[in-house]
């Protein structure tokens, strides 16, 4: 029996393992430390900094199962997706590295070594691709590998040379192909490896990186090659599995099921059918893991994507004839099928899928308005015989209905209609322009070069802030100006420096950087702020205060041990808080940002809805009462897989190491956290709420302060009770009463107010009667009153029109610098006379626009003193 998708990842990590390579979880889609990136899109993302020279891990081989997102940007997918048998927006992508270690000849040795020997597949059926020039490579596949001369093709540079960039390392690379048959493809009978049809399938991608290249061209062999792999899992388990295409392996066949099953379609039978259920299995991957790893929809970058990809699936769904959300149980699916090689998706579960009916439910509410509008305009556009869908439709569909482009091309593709993308691009540069929301990175820094060479050096820092804040004897390993590393730091001078320990943190997790001073014997350094941009690399900046400082001077350093409590106290404030939400709105809260400084917090955290006042004071309660039970906050230092058997709660896109750090407060609270913490649970004194919000979708956020910042709010809150209690000549607890009942009497007063009005307008109503004049046989009243609101303005004229019985009125009224307009048609006239059209014409003339119904329309204005003109041009239109 053929090996599940499952078996074939497990297999292809315990094969690099006996071959002494460390074993590397996958990192998240997210790219950390690269702003450029929108995805992760290969395996080798992680190990870019180990492949420059930049990073030391502390090992030289490595393997992993790496989750891939091609859907936006440089690489992006998204068009193939469900049209062809291989193309996805998630996909899974084995892979094995040297960082300067074996080469290859043992790459290539292994990976035939694990096709044929493990995996089972024929000799026969594989071909192998080299770079034209690489007769090394030749030379290992023809003499040791024993591969016939006749199945080794030579390729171009365009195929089959690897580069990072224009300059900088890069190689030959080597492709294992393996040929499905006849049966597949082009069918031609001259159909070879250089054939783009489906049957010559590349698998495994080996690049040899032993080049770097000038700005010239020319190429200088690295001292240290590297290699780096790739072979989609996907597409090794449709080979070993025997099938045509990706989605009949069992890694989609459970989803495709669960389509068949919910829109009664079945896969197989209709080709267009087909299209749609393909891209909802693919998406249905790809929702789930880019949710699962921190992305929120939104209308920018990576949010934006997901959104798109989330949208298209639900538009096939459409297609297939489901007509309510559905993509959050095929969510469920992807998890049950998937959890075993990523086990974070369990506890994920409920966020995951709560996001995504949310969003889903979002889109269906727009979807039918937005079809509507998009067959009236395709419909007018085929009667003049045109194809294109103007831009300014195409940008309306996107900013008010929420249709991605790519599914407003989908839509129309049918009756072959293309969009106008320049127009829809001038129309979205526009809108950036407005609101400043192009997407511009991620957000992060890129970190410097000058830290990561100095890092890989053997420059490295010992933590020691979380017994101390306070070291003697520290050495300075490196200082910065400008980031460059030099020798020396002059005084006056703005500097960065690196000891060998510290009892600073370095900013990390959501934590600030701590501050305080160094000093040594003749100089003295301020230290304004310390960041942490490579692990165990700590860089404290500030300014030389006073002497010189040089590199392998030892100092003494001392923390500002006021701000550093401040700032423990608001992050165990948030642990304790995150305990709190859990408790009254659920376990799907999750970590989604923080923000802990030493005037207070932000934590931001997954929930669909707003807080209520109700919860909101419960949620205090419990937080309150954690803090004044004074646990003992108790941390451990243990491997990540061993902490996260445990239950203990981790960020959702957070990086960790090998070994990570759990702090505990009693039953209520445990998370994997390397920030600094008070001892027990009473140090925090109080935890008051200031503010909740929402500032994604799915996604809240409650700003909060701790011990004196929390007092000094309570005494000003009660500060302005005490003044308006002042004004209301009340006590505290008296004036929501006394405001309550003050509000009664003035909206009771402003009623009696409106009835005085009423009557005066009555009478008014019966001396302008007499004003009516006749055009043509209507009886027309045409005047100015001295009404400022526009409620009293519209009773005013109903009782007029009550009273003229058939006629036109325009009423005219000025309030300050604005005027405003009111026209009236009896019902019996308006079918001859519509007051919208009389209003729209008369308008302008007061400076300003307006409009409504046959029988009733208002306008306002800016210009008062042309009233007069209105009623003349009045008379001239209905002479008309």
């Amino acid at each position: 029996m053929a090996k599940t998708g499952d078996e074939i990842r497990e297999s292809f990590l315990k094969f690099f393992e006996s071959k002494r390579h460390t074993i590397v979880a996958s990192s998240s889609l997210i790219p950390k430390d690269d702003p450029t990136l929108l995805f992760t899109n290969a395996g080798m993302v992680q190990f870019k900094n180990a492949f420059l020279g930049l990073e030391n891990r502390g090992y030289t081989r490595a393997a992993s199962c790496q989750k891939c997102a091609r859907a936006g940007g440089k690489h992006n997918d998204l068009e193939n997706v469900g049209v062809t048998a291989r193309h996805h927006t998630f996909f899974e992508m084995l892979g094995n590295f040297s960082f300067g270690d074996y080469f290859k000849e043992e790459a290539i040795a292994w990976a035939w070594e694990y096709l044929i020997n493990v995996v089972k597949l024929p000799k026969e059926k594989l071909w192998i691709t080299i770079f034209k020039d690489d007769k090394e490579a030749f030379v290992i596949w023809h003499k040791k590998m024993k591969v016939p001369a006749d199945r080794i093709v030579r390729m171009g540079e365009k195929s089959n040379f690897w580069m990072m960039g224009e300059t900088g390392p890069c190689g030959p690379c080597s492709e294992i192909i393996y040929d499905q048959g006849k049966g597949i493809g082009c069918g031609r009978s001259e159909c070879d490896i250089n054939c783009d049809c489906d049957r010559h399938l590349e698998i495994w991608n080996l690049v040899f990186t032993q080049f770097d290249r000038d700005e010239s061209g020319k190429l200088t062999p690295l001292v240290k090659p590297s290699i780096d792999t790739g072979m989609g899992l996907e597409r090794l388990a449709a080979v070993i599995q025997g099938v045509k295409s990706n989605y009949e392996t069992d890694l989609f066949t459970p989803i495709i099921r669960f389509v068949e099953k919910t829109s009664g379609k079945i896969y197989g039978k209709n080709a267009e059918n087909d299209i749609s259920i393909r891209v909802i299995a693919d998406h249905s991957r790809a929702i789930t893991f880019l949710i699962g790893d921190g992305v929120t929809p939104s209308n920018e970058g990576r949010g934006y994507v997901l959104r798109r990809i989330l949208r298209r699936a639900a538009r096939h769904g459409k297609l297939l004839g489901i007509n309510k959300p559905f993509l959050n149980e095929g969510s469920q699916i992807v998890i049950d099928l998937m959890n075993g090689a990523y086990p974070d998706l369990i506890e994920k579960a409920s966020f995951i899928t709560k996001m995504i009916l949310n969003e889903e439910q979002r889109f269906m509410e727009t979807l039918d308005a937005g079809l509507r509008i998009l067959k009236e305009e395709t419909a007018v556009l085929k009667k003049k015989k045109k194809s294109v869908l103007p831009g300014k439709l195409v940008f309306k569909l996107y900013d008010t209905y929420g249709f991605p482009t790519d599914l407003t091309a989908d839509i129309v593709k049918r009756d072959s209609f293309t969009l106008d993308n320049n127009g829809f691009e001038k129309e979205m540069e526009e809108q950036r322009e407005r609101a400043r929301s192009a997407w511009k990175g991620s957000g992060e820094e890129a970190i410097a070069e000058c830290y990561l060479k100095t890092s890989s050096s053997g420059v490295t820092t010992e933590f020691c802030g979380y017994e101390k804040i306070k070291k003697d004897n520290a050495e300075i390993k490196a200082i910065f100006i400008d980031g460059k590393p030099v020798q020396t730091a002059g005084e006056g001078q703005q500097a960065e420096i690196v000891l060998d320990t510290t009892p600073f943190y370095g900013e990390a997790g959501g934590q600030i950087g701590d501050t305080g001073y160094l000093k040594g014997t003749g100089f003295n350094f301020t230290i304004e702020d310390t960041k942490k941009p490579v692990e165990n690399f700590i860089v404290h900046r500030g300014i030389v205060s006073k002497g010189e400082i040089n590199v392998g001077l030892k100092a003494k350093l001392v923390v500002d041990e006021e701000r550093r409590k401040a700032i423990a106290a608001n992050h165990s404030g948030t642990h304790i808080l995150q305990a709190a939400l859990k408790a009254v709105l659920g376990d799907h809260i999750k970590q989604s940002g923080s923000q802990v400084t030493a005037e207070g917090l932000r934590f931001d955290f997954t929930h669909f809805s707003k807080i209520s006042d109700e919860e909101m004071k419960r949620i205090e309660k419990i937080a309150n009462d954690i803090i004044r039970k004074n646990i003992e906050v108790k941390t451990e230092i243990c491997a990540l897989e061993d902490a996260l058997k445990t239950g203990a709660t981790a960020v959702f896109d957070e990086k960790y190491g090998a070994t990570v750090r759990i702090v505990k407060m009693g039953e209520m609270s445990m998370e994997l956290c390397g920030g600094t913490h008070v001892k027990r649970t009473g140090d925090i004194g109080l935890l008051k709420v200031l503010h909740e919000s929402a500032i994604a979708a799915g996604v809240r956020r409650i700003e909060a302060v701790t011990g004196k910042e929390a007092l000094a709010r309570v005494q000003d809150l009660e500060k302005e009770l005490k003044r308006t209690a002042g004004l209301f000549k009340a006590s505290q607890m008296e004036v929501y009463d006394r405001a309550e009942k003050i509000l009664k009497e003035k909206r009771d007063l402003e009623k009696e107010i409106e009835n005085l009005k009423g009557k005066l307008a009555a009478k008014d109503s019966g001396d302008l009667i007499s004003q009516t004049k006749e055009i043509y046989g209507i009886k027309v009243l045409a005047a100015e009153v001295n009404i400022t609101d526009v409620k009293t303005l519209r009773d005013f004229g109903d009782k007029l029109r009550d009273k003229l019985g058939s006629g036109i009125i325009l009423l005219g009224s000025k309030a300050g610098d604005k005027v405003m307009l009111l026209c009236m048609v009896t019902k019996d006239l308006a079918g001859k006379y519509h007051a919208g059209n009389i209003i729209k014409e008369l308008a302008p003339l007061v400076g300003g626009s307006g409009g409504g119904r046959p029988d009733m329309a208002q306008a306002g204005g800016t210009q008062p003193e042309k009233l007069s003109k209105v009623f003349r041009a009045l008379e001239k239109l209905l002479t008309k």
